[in-house]
């Protein structure tokens, strides 16, 4: 299991947009992944217990990654919340 702490580095946060296309990248792994946020844990893959994290820019959540490739995945998401990678759904 690898887990990462990070301030996400998204306009305007996790909302809709934003939630959605994590949800289409964590989808793309095999990996178990969850998010968590003070204390509130969610799957990763699940659009609607993301939205319940209320995640904003700014704020300190915690990645966590379990699987056959969790390296790729913890790499690829946490670029996207970090603002790293361009966005695109692809």
């Amino acid at each position: 299991m690898l887990i990462k702490r990070l301030v996400v580095q998204l306009p305007r946060g996790l909302q809709a947009r934003h939630t959605t296309i994590f949800v289409h990248k964590a989808n793309s792994f095999k990996s178990e992944i969850v998010l968590a946020k003070n204390g509130k844990t969610t799957n990763g893959k699940n659009i609607m217990g993301i939205m319940d994290l209320f995640i904003q820019n700014g704020d300190e959540i915690t990645l966590m990654v379990d699987g056959v490739d969790e390296h790729c995945a913890k790499e690829t998401l946490s670029r996207f919340l970090l603002n790293i990678s361009c966005i695109d759904i692809s």
